[in-house]
């Protein structure tokens, strides 16, 4: 199975969920093992997406460079990237944030399609998970086990009549994401983004790109689009999250209550050692079961 890249530039315009600005998003090819690159049109400025480039991940994950020039909210884009296989690509954008869209995955799966996908000279990487990995603070965690497959399990429980607790199990694939996954919206309650709104921030969040609960009740008109719509939305983070390790992951990701930090912190833990994984080609057992995953 071979690396693979978009076959042609496709370009995109959404509003920026902190700054209320347009911004526009532009994919393009590129090279075998180059990996994903975000660039800043505005500043010409590269930024790699990987683990060490994560500056902040209070609101949303965030990657910047030592010159302080940042990329925020890229974890959506991620998660389709990652979920249509591809390993090379350039995002550029002409403002600090990557459009919010309508809050999923779904506006970026609709651009890849768009791009279609081409297969590379390079054999595909993956990372095997060898040892369990966790990452936890007080009842909150997130970990990775050893798998023969990419599995997500995350459970949330919040105090609310809306979403109280959900459990919701993913088995990877392409087409799977798709369906079950990539139309499921960011979703946030009424306080804060009064809150964030007078700190300057969320100036672009709207019920068109988001979920909005206030103490009881949601407040878009249009229902969920799932039943359990809010954990689908964690499992797009996190698989969009843990793209950052740069290549397939053949492992069981489980979080209970997990955010981007503790995400980003997981995958920092799996990179200090490397008994936690091994990198192989795709020239074994699993790769003509991986490549239906991907199909």
């Amino acid at each position: 199975m071979k690396q693979k890249t978009i076959v042609k530039k496709v370009k995109g315009i959404g509003i920026g969920l902190h700054k209320g600005d347009p911004v526009e998003i532009v994919l393009e090819p590129l090279d075998s093992d180059v990996g994903i690159v975000f660039f800043r049109s505005d500043l010409n400025i590269s930024i790699k997406a990987e683990p060490n480039s994560v500056v902040d991940t209070r609101m949303a994950t965030v990657i910047g460079n030592k010159e302080g020039v940042t990329i925020s909210t890229i974890e959506h884009l991620l998660s389709a990237i990652y979920s249509y296989g591809i390993d090379n690509i350039r995002i550029s954008v002409n403002a600090p944030e990557i459009p919010i869209m309508d809050g999923s995955a779904a506006s970026f799966c609709m651009m890849l399609d768009e791009a279609g996908i081409q297969e590379l000279d390079k054999n595909k990487k993956i990372m095997l998970i060898k040892k369990e990995v966790t990452y936890s603070t007080g009842e909150k965690y997130t970990k990775i086990l050893p798998s023969k497959t990419a599995e997500y399990n995350f459970t949330i429980d919040f105090n609310h009549p809306i979403i109280r607790k959900q459990e919701y199990n993913f088995s990877f694939s392409k087409k799977e994401y798709i369906k079950e996954i990539s139309k499921a919206r960011t979703f946030g309650f009424l306080k804060d983004v009064q809150m964030l709104r007078s700190m300057g921030l969320a100036l672009g969040g709207s019920l068109d790109n988001a979920i909005v609960l206030d103490e009881k009740k949601m407040l878009n008109s249009d229902p969920l689009r799932y039943p359990n719509e809010f954990v689908r939305h964690k499992i797009l983070d996190a698989i969009g999250d843990l793209s950052l390790l740069g290549m397939p992951i053949i492992g069981k990701y489980n979080s209970f209550a997990g955010s981007h930090d503790l995400n980003h912190l997981l995958t920092l833990e799996i990179l200090k050692d490397k008994n936690n994984y091994e990198i192989v080609s795709f020239e074994n057992e699993f790769e003509n079961e991986f490549e239906k995953v991907f199909a």
